[in-house]
């Protein structure tokens, strides 16, 4: 377990903020209900979106081997709905093309996508019924993936690389002879992306997201500035087959809304001290950065200084946020790095997955750069409409720091991931007024990573009893206590 303070060692909110304080940020001492910040509807091209809660999407390892649904991919999409959150942010990562998945039970296009695509549609529209709700001024999309060299289709590496890597290159699976993707193939992933757009509209989603973010292939094509020819080079090539994707789009279906996850700026890849991410007593080992002085100026990180890794330059992605503004596209989710080479940043946890590393900093430090990202992107460019990221980590005091950044005008919805695989409700029992159930808040274990990490399908197994159940969870929690300090006990928290 890290070394850093959990959350819930701060007795009250007024110990947090202090906390907070010494990060540059603050909070509100009280929740307000439906009335306050959060339960304020924003108008988005002609539609009410009726509250400032986002649902990331959250993928579940658990689709069949062909692409399609499960009924645990069916009970996660009702459980976005029941949470009450009016903007449900592309529900999860739906691959292009069967070899741009990340893992053999990840959905993607294929011939019964339409069938597929309509019931998970019909699942959130479901739970938002069940939960009492009006679905007029929900808003769903569906986000569009490749995941670029990340992908595992069979399980096995296949990474579909866009450059090579000097440091992602042995981690991802490529080798010396691994062929870049051609002019020509990248080509037919962005029409497998129109493809999957129109079917989405076709099937009555309100927007697909064009993921660019976590290291996936649009997201490493805009750090491609090793890539000859006219998808490399200068940010107007690295950006070209997303706007490729987007014109296509828009000649098929000119009215049809867009948005875009992205990760603002990246980090350099990091690894766990010594390689091996856990020592002979279990206690994850910390991680640090895998960059040297031989890999100066780094020129594979998007939004960071070249020749400083560490700092972020927001110049190129306000660039593409530009880019975004002139091609009519006004909903962007901010994020951060990669979980592949950097999860501390992207996801914040006390306790890392089975493979993953000790953070590095106090994962508050962690969620206050997600915060700092949202805001410099809010203010630069006040007419889009922001999703901010890294709130789970924030636990009971979530709702009190989500309500002052929308109050203040920091960010415009507050989206929230891992949390809603332990306590779905959250964002409706916040607008209803009602107290937290605390037992339930996501306390950042990590199971529902290293589930899958180990073969299993991701879900909460400490808190949620559906996954409680399942064999998977005795051996995760044994992996987890060995972890965990004497007299801790992260389940019964």
């Amino acid at each position: 377990m890290s070394e850093f303070p959990l959350v819930s060692a701060y007795k009250d909110v007024d110990a947090f903020r202090a906390r907070l304080a010494e990060l540059g940020l603050d909070c509100d001492r009280r929740i307000e209900d439906a009335g306050g910040p959060l339960g304020q509807p924003v108008v988005h091209r002609g539609r009410t979106i009726g509250n400032r809660w986002a649902a990331h999407p959250m993928e579940g390892w658990d689709g069949t081997p062909g692409g399609q649904p499960t009924e645990l991919t069916l009970r996660r999409w009702r459980n976005f709905g029941r949470s009450g959150a009016k903007l449900i942010w592309g529900g999860e990562a739906y691959a292009v093309t069967e070899d741009g998945r990340a893992n053999p039970h990840q959905l993607c296009l294929n011939p019964n996508s339409r069938e597929d695509l309509t019931a998970l549609l019909a699942a959130v529209r479901a739970g938002h019924r069940e939960a009492g709700l009006t679905t007029d001024d929900l808003y769903c999309g569906l986000q569009l993936t490749h995941s670029g060299r990340w992908a595992r289709p069979r399980g096995a590496p296949a990474p579909r690389i866009p450059q090579h890597h000097p440091l992602l290159d042995r981690r991802s699976g490529v080798l010396d002879t691994t062929s870049p993707l051609t002019d020509g193939e990248l080509e037919g992933i962005a029409r497998a992306f129109v493809d999957a757009a129109l079917l989405a509209r076709e099937v009555g989603f309100d927007f697909v997201d064009i993921k660019c973010c976590h290291g996936y292939l649009l997201h490493e094509l805009l750090a491609a500035r090793q890539r000859p020819g006219p998808y490399g080079g200068d940010l107007a090539g690295r950006t070209a087959l997303f706007r490729r994707i987007v014109s296509g789009i828009r000649a098929s279906v000119p009215d049809f809304d867009l948005g875009v996850r992205l990760s603002l700026y990246d980090c350099v890849p990091h690894a766990a001290q010594g390689g091996a991410s856990h020592d002979a007593g279990g206690e994850a080992r910390r991680g640090s950065s895998e960059l040297t002085g031989e890999h100066l100026p780094y020129e594979y990180g998007f939004g960071i200084n070249p020749h400083f890794p560490a700092e972020p330059d927001l110049q190129e992605p306000f660039q593409f946020l530009e880019l975004l503004r002139e091609n009519d596209i006004s909903l962007v989710n901010i994020t951060l790095g990669s979980p592949y080479y950097c999860p501390h940043l992207q996801r914040p946890a006390s306790w890392p997955p089975s493979d993953g590393y000790a953070p590095p900093e106090d994962p508050l430090a962690s969620v206050a750069a997600h915060l700092r990202a949202t805001r410099a992107a809010k203010a630069a460019f006040p007419d889009l409409l922001f999703v901010g990221t890294g709130y789970t980590y924030l636990q009971e005091y979530l709702p009190q720091v989500a309500q002052y950044e929308v109050r203040a005008g920091h960010t415009d919805f507050v989206g929230i991931g891992r949390l809603l695989l332990s306590y779905p409700e959250l964002p409706q029992h916040t607008l209803a007024g009602r107290a937290l159930e605390n037992k339930r808040l996501c306390r950042t274990f990590s199971d529902c990573t290293s589930g899958p990490r180990s073969g299993e399908v991701s879900g909460c197994y400490p808190l949620d009893p559906h996954y409680r159940s399942m064999a998977a969870a005795a051996p995760l929690r044994a992996a987890r206590s060995r972890s965990s300090p004497p007299n801790d006990s992260p389940h019964d928290k």
